[in-house]
C-alpha cells in the first residue's frame, strides 16, 4: 500500500499532517484508494500553503487525526506499507498513533527513494525526487504536492522499480528489502 502526506512542516515533533492518502495495490491493480484532508489543530503556514495549496479554509471542517487514523490504519491493515522517503511519511504516522494513543501496527515499509537510489542510475535522472521519478517513468498521475496526487505517482514508480527488479531476478519482498539496505523485518525504516 503506497502513502504519502501533506503536513504543516517537516518535523513529526512540531508539525502536524493536513492530508494523507493511500493506495492499496495487489501486483499492479489498485484495490482501492483512501484519502482525506486533516484537521490540524494549528495554522497553515503561508509557505505550505503556496507548496500544496492546502489552506486553513480548506481544512477548517477536516476531521482531526484522531478520526482519520483508525479509518487509516483499518485500510493499511496487514499491508506493506510504501512512501517516498518513507522516514518523513512513517515519522509522522507514528507521531501521530503516539498522540492519539494507538499503538504503531508493526509493518514493513518499503522506501521507493532508496529503492530508486538502488536500481535508477544518475545518468537516467538528475535527482530521485519523486516529480522527477515521476516524469522518468511517465507516472499519468504527477506529483504535485497533494497526497493523492503524490500516492498515485509513486505507486506508478513503485511499479516501474518492481518492473526493474524482475528482470534483475528479484522475486519477492526480501530481495526487494535487500536492495534498499533494510532487512527484510517489519520497521526497516
Amino acid at each position: 500500500m503506497v502513502v504519502d502526506l501533506e503536513t504543516t512542516g517537516l518535523s513529526p515533533e512540531t508539525d502536524r499532517i493536513t492530508e494523507i492518502a493511500a493506495v492499496r495495490l495487489r501486483g499492479t491493480d489498485v484495490l482501492g484508494e483512501f484519502a482525506t484532508l486533516v484537521a490540524p489543530g494549528v495554522p497553515v503556514p503561508a509557505f505550505i500553503t503556496a507548496l500544496t495549496g492546502i489552506s486553513d479554509a480548506m481544512v477548517a471542517d477536516a476531521p482531526p487525526l484522531r478520526d482519520v487514523l483508525p479509518a487509516f490504519r483499518d485500510f493499511a491493515r496487514d499491508a506493506v506499507l510504501v512512501a517516498h522517503n518513507a522516514p518523513f511519511d512513517i515519522g509522522f504516522l507514528r507521531a501521530a498513533c503516539a498522540g492519539c494513543g494507538e499503538p504503531w501496527p508493526h509493518l514493513v515499509v518499503v522506501d521507493t527513494l532508496a529503492l530508486a537510489r538502488a536500481l535508477v542510475s544518475r545518468g537516467e535522472v538528475s535527482d530521485y525526487k519523486l516529480a522527477t521519478l515521476a516524469r522518468a517513468f511517465e507516472a499519468p498521475a504527477p506529483s504535485t504536492h497533494r497526497a493523492v496526487a503524490d500516492a498515485r505517482a509513486t505507486a506508478h514508480i513503485l511499479r516501474a522499480l518492481i518492473a526493474r527488479l524482475r528482470r534483475a531476478g528479484v522475486h519477492d519482498l526480501s530481495g526487494l528489502l535487500q536492495c534498499t539496505g533494510h532487512p527484510s523485518e517489519p520497521e526497516a525504516v
